[in-house]
């Protein structure tokens, strides 16, 4: 068996295509743009490129970006300061403030002190609360990107048996409340799971969402699968791969993502959706 690959890059242009025009239908009606603010504390590497990526796909979508980003002795008062102006400035629709955080911020005072209504990154416990309950408002990108591509790719999850390998607050957990809503019956692998190659290999879906090159040997993989690898490892070579073994499992899977060019481009354009949808609703 050869997986069907689900390209996350063309989706991701599609969803961005359709963001583009709702921010200029905005337009086209005298009424302004959707805001977005991108707050970047520091100078992390990975959290450089990931800021300009976002920064470019409101470009692309019609959203207009404003960037803050601030020196790593920024203080938790000052950055708390900002996110409240942001909070009450009216052409503010989605506030971002990337992670990490510099140690000496505590991460959950900041995403809780910004206003759920522009939590387009879908943190706060409000949002996270709504998905617990099956109303989402503010959805966290990289699930509901997840969740987006499969839609457009037609694929029904619907009492599938679902295994998600991490359960990180930004992507395991909230993953696992995407699935029940969609009616999969979902089970939470992590560091303390017994056996886990036994519940890889019983996934109808496969989420691997660990952060460790190549974890899941695509022998795990169940014959059919699909396969969402949320993973994105740079090798010493520079190669980037995922946390599942892409070859391997490419053998054995019905449908899998690529790394790059799978899941990471579906978290931008969520992103994308949340803010143009914040801004309609905050209308």
């Amino acid at each position: 068996m050869t997986a069907k690959i689900i390209d996350g890059k063309r989706i991701a242009e599609e969803f961005r295509r359709e963001v583009r025009k709702g921010t200029d239908a905005l337009a086209a009606r005298g009424r302004r743009r959707p805001g977005l603010a991108v707050v970047m504390v520091g100078d992390h590497a990975a959290s450089a490129v990931y800021v300009r990526n976002k920064r470019r796909a409101c470009e692309e979508t019609g959203i207009a970006s404003v960037a803050h980003d601030l020196p790593a002795s920024t203080s938790e008062a000052d950055l708390l300061a900002l996110i409240d102006r942001l909070n009450a400035d009216s052409a503010i629709d989605g506030i971002l403030v990337q992670l990490p955080l510099p140690a000496h911020i505590g991460s959950t005072a900041v995403l809780e002190r910004i206003d759920p209504a522009k939590d387009v990154d879908g943190f706060h416990a409000y949002n996270v609360g709504r998905l617990a309950q099956g109303t989402p408002v503010m959805r966290p990108c990289t699930p509901y990107g997840m969740i987006l591509m499969l839609e457009r790719e037609g694929i029904d999850v619907r009492g599938k048996d679902a295994v998600i390998v991490g359960r990180s607050n930004i992507v395991g957990r909230p993953m696992a409340l995407e699935l029940l809503i969609k009616a999969a019956t979902v089970t939470v692998c992590h560091s303390q799971t017994k056996d886990l190659a036994r519940h890889v290999g019983a996934a109808e879906i496969l989420v691997a969402a660990i952060g460790k090159p190549r974890f899941v040997p695509g022998s795990w993989v169940r014959p059919g699968a699909i396969v969402l690898d949320v993973g994105i490892n740079r090798l010493p070579d520079g190669k980037l791969v995922g946390d599942v073994d892409y070859e391997g499992a490419a053998e054995r899977a019905g449908w899998i993502t690529p790394v790059p060019g799978g899941v990471g481009p579906m978290t931008i354009a969520a992103l994308m959706k949340n803010t143009l949808e914040s801004c309609l609703r905050r209308k």
